[in-house]
């Protein structure tokens, strides 16, 4: 990668969404940008399976935060229209169904949520989801400021004022489940509105009740669904950097990433055949702990990140159907009787719970373009452990007997059964065309994901924040990294904001200023105005930041040290 009239080089390693949207970025601002991908395709899990006219997305099937989407399109001087990206809104958001025959149906719209949750919760239960609905929109709009949207380089970033003032305001220290339980009296709506953990990969019994903003953004700017499958924002993507002149190597893995000889500084990538490519600057898209313990030379800290808990993994099943399945809406959510116990057999014993909770979207039912005529296409997740090895630890049951073929059948079999006892629909397997199946293997083989965790690192407390890993390697200059395992998080919208961020801190090591940023200076607006929380709860006095913020460290210092 020769530089023509001093432009930098930055080379790309990987092309799921948050590298796509990274080199669309730093080629915008004037980098010469290439994306090394192992994969045929771009968009990482953000991919599509085709099957004879059936179209499936192998990850993300639902579009939330969309403002956040907008954002980047917007910073790239062009927009999701403008890229023929066209959103459809689901309206139900989810049918979830129980063991019982009942069903539960989660909307934006109003009127009808007070008719459920005052078929459960009784004539108070609708004033105490508005109260749910205040505390999610205040872990939201906080989360969206303070986290999102800024970086935390080290462990003082967290001692902001700005950000303390707040910690104690988004709950990080209590789970989603115990903050639902303050609203919701019946352990039904406990469930409805907790189950959306999972898509941080955690157990709704330890993720940080801040979370919450999950079903705050479900359920005041609904659930979306790109036509063409979730791909077509990431092929949006790629077509805006392709303008700004990025170039795609796909099918071409990255061996090693290459280092100055003292071993400081970031010089370029090595690939399997020997090719040695330089540049000014490499930016790690690739699962994290895959990176460091396979792409770098061997440290300490790629072994701690092995320690590190990790997210759930999944048996996915991705089904062509010869007909139509009528009882089952865009998003259908089947939940376990034993809702606890099955997340403890996910989380403590890395196995599918003895009654598994499983997800189903029919794109079909939204996008006709997904199917044939008069047939549908279906996606099933089953949340099940990540891969186990013989050494594994950090209190995990070893006696857990990670036999995925059993599981695999275990998971089809409940999935049929339960569809069809709570539904009504009839003779799922007779429907059934072809098959298509991702387990944790196939996820840690096709995409490098440690343990085949889909969701990487998990997002405990001190899994977040500065504890999470940085966007920027801390002794190799010139290295810095994006995607779920790094800061802010987890998820498409997510890794968009972190793209913004590990950019910005990119220009910012060759004293260049966004162009975004000086498009929003001569346009005249700033920095979005922190939310106002004088009537929400009185601010800490500067002696109470403090304190906290001693407290923190003192903690954050002990738990670095376990590591």
């Amino acid at each position: 990668m020769s530089e023509k009239s001093g432009q930098k080089t930055a080379i790309i390693v990987g092309a799921g969404v948050g590298g796509v949207a990274t080199a669309a970025r730093l080629a915008k601002a004037g980098f010469k940008v290439t994306v090394f991908e192992k994969n045929d395709f771009t968009g990482g899990r953000c991919s599509l399976i085709y099957h004879n006219g059936y179209r499936f997305d192998q990850g993300p099937s639902l579009l939330l935060l969309p403002h956040l989407f907008r954002e980047t399109f917007y910073d790239l001087e062009t927009s999701l229209e403008a890229e023929g990206v066209e959103l459809m809104k689901c309206e139900p958001n989810y049918n979830l169904w129980f063991s019982d025959g009942e069903s539960f149906e989660l909307s934006t719209d109003v009127s009808r949520m007070k008719e459920e949750v005052e078929k459960w919760e009784g004539k108070d239960g609708f004033e105490r989801y508005l109260g749910f609905l205040q505390e999610a929109h205040r872990h939201y709009e906080l989360s969206v400021t303070h986290v999102l949207k800024k970086n935390f380089t080290s462990l003082f970033s967290m001692a902001r004022p700005s950000f303390l003032r707040h910690l104690l305001t988004l709950h990080p220290f209590e789970s989603i489940y115990s903050r639902a339980s303050k609203y919701f009296y019946t352990e039904r709506l406990r469930r409805v509105f907790t189950f959306g953990s999972m898509y941080m990969g955690m157990s709704p019994f330890d993720a940080p009740g801040t979370y919450s903003l999950l079903q705050y953004t479900e359920l005041a700017e609904g659930i979306w669904y790109p036509k063409g499958g979730f791909h077509s924002v990431v092929a949006a993507l790629v077509r805006v950097g392709e303008r700004y002149g990025v170039t795609y190597r796909l099918s071409t893995p990255v061996a090693s990433i290459q280092l100055s000889p003292i071993g400081r500084r970031a010089t370029g990538i090595t690939l399997p055949s020997g090719e040695s490519i330089s540049a000014d600057v490499v930016i790690v898209n690739a699962d994290l702990v895959y990176a460091y313990n396979n792409l770098l030379p061997p440290s300490s800290k790629a072994t701690s990140l092995q320690k590190r808990s990790a997210s759930c993994s999944s048996i996915s099943f991705y089904w062509a159907m010869n007909r139509q399945i009528p009882e089952l809406t865009t998003h259908n959510i089947f939940l376990a009787d034993h809702y606890r116990e099955s997340f403890d057999d996910i989380f403590k014993k890395q196995l599918i719970p003895y009654q598994p909770s499983f997800y189903v979207n029919v794109p079909s039912r939204i996008d006709a373009t997904a199917a044939p005529e008069g047939t549908d296409s279906i996606v099933v997740l089953v949340p099940v452990g990540h891969l186990l090895d013989e050494k594994e630890g950090s209190g995990i049951r070893l006696d857990s007997k990670q036999d995925w073929d059993a599981m695999v059948t275990k998971a089809r079999d409940t999935v049929f059964s339960t569809i069809e006892a709570r539904t009504g629909a009839r003779d799922l397997q007779g429907a059934l065309v072809k098959e298509i199946v991702n387990t944790p293997q196939s996820w840690k083989e096709v995409f490098n994901l440690d343990k085949g965790a889909i969701l990487g690192l998990s997002h405990s407390f001190f899994n977040v924040l500065s504890f999470r890993p940085s966007t920027k390697h801390a002794s190799i200059d010139r290295l810095h990294f994006v995607g779920a395992s790094t800061h802010p998080g987890t998820g498409v919208p997510i890794c968009l904001a972190g793209s913004k961020v590990t950019s910005e801190q990119v220009l910012g090591v060759f004293d260049l200023e966004a162009p975004w940023s000086i498009r929003a200076k001569r346009q005249g607006k700033g920095e979005v105005k922190e939310i106002d929380q004088m009537h929400v709860l009185p601010l800490l006095s500067n002696f109470h930041i403090a304190l906290l913020a001693l407290i923190l460290m003192m903690v954050a210092f002990i738990w670095q040290g376990s590591y």
